[in-house]
């Protein structure tokens, strides 16, 4: 009995040192994503307008590091303090801890090389070797090519710095040692040529991030086979909002829009004479940011269409929207 006590005695053990090692290891050793590489990005016209473009209407990285008007539908950003940082996602949005958006304009990024700006857009690891909450779409942007990043790290240059001291961000247990485990090194990949349609859509559709919002997610990662086919939750104050399904199904999808009305959609947001209508209190909203990608070209809107035609259709039914006295 002694001799079985003391067996149950050192597996336990065992288990324990095993736990407090890898702990240790996954706290003290990851992320491991490689040192940011020491390059100097030349701010060329041209390298400053497609990162301008990809900024604001592809990747839209100024959708989460810029204010947005909550009141109007949408969310259309605000003019003021453009990259300045200070979106916040909560706990009460479904997140594990209390997120910021961190300032991105000169500001804040001055004593940031360009290496180590290229390794937070594409690993997800700051200056400081911290591992960033994927909230920050690096596993999308380590898939882009290299040029691209490189062009709008160029524009992040260029931009008008905000004094905004954003808050630290605050990661729940046991997020705060699972983060460490999810950068990993970029894996770029070439542009397409615009003429390869449905391989330029398909880099298109990785950059801005149709994928991640148009499928369903379980403890933050896309469910696999879900894909496109609508469902994530978005939680607001007056309940909750999910993304719809963009594959071809006819019923419950996209399958009966044209091109012309796929981009149509979108540009109606482009037009001057568009007004945001007003959400009245405890009212939901999207978190489509339209306004932004109504600012692509037709023809990259059009690859777009054309490769999510090439998405096996999905039959999910999409219930778009639930105030909180619904649910």
């Amino acid at each position: 009995m002694k001799k079985k006590f003391r067996v149950i005695l050192f597996v336990f053990a065992a288990l324990i040192v095993a736990a407090v090692t890898a702990g240790a290891y996954v706290k003290f050793f990851l992320p491991d994503v490689g040192p940011a590489p020491f390059i100097t990005i030349d701010r060329t016209p041209e390298r400053i307008e497609r990162g301008k473009y990809l900024a604001n209407h592809v990747a839209v990285c100024m959708d989460c590091h810029s204010k947005r008007d909550w009141n109007l539908y949408a969310g259309p950003m605000m003019k003021e303090g453009i990259g300045g940082g200070g979106e916040k996602f909560g706990r009460e949005a479904g997140f594990p801890g209390v997120f910021y958006a961190p300032n991105i304009t000169p500001y804040n990024l001055f004593n940031w090389t360009d290496g180590e700006v290229l390794r937070a857009i594409t690993a997800g690891v700051d200056r400081k070797g911290k591992a960033l909450f994927p909230l920050m779409a690096y596993h999308r942007f380590g898939n882009m090519d290299q040029e691209d990043i490189f062009s709008i790290i160029a524009y992040l240059r260029t931009l008008e710095p905000v004094k905004n001291d954003v808050p630290e961000s605050e990661v729940d247990f046991p997020v705060n040692l699972l983060i460490n485990t999810m950068p990993e090194r970029a894996k770029y990949k070439p542009l397409p040529s615009e003429k390869d349609i449905v391989k330029y859509g398909a880099y298109l559709a990785n950059a801005t991030g149709c994928v991640d919002c148009h499928s369903r997610h379980d403890q933050g990662k896309v469910v696999p086979g879900t894909e496109y086919g609508g469902g994530m939750v978005f939680k607001q104050p007056g309940g909750v909002v999910r993304s719809s399904n963009i594959t071809f199904d006819r019923e419950t999808g996209i399958g009966n829009w044209t091109k012309e009305s796929f981009v149509a959609r979108f540009k109606l947001y482009a037009d001057k004479n568009y007004k945001h209508p007003e959400i009245p209190a405890g009212e939901l909203n999207t978190p489509m940011p339209w306004n932004m990608y109504a600012g692509m070209k037709t023809s990259d809107l059009e690859a777009i269409f054309a490769y999510l035609k090439t998405i096996k259709p999905m039959q999910h039914v999409v219930k778009r929207s639930e105030k909180t006295n619904d649910i």
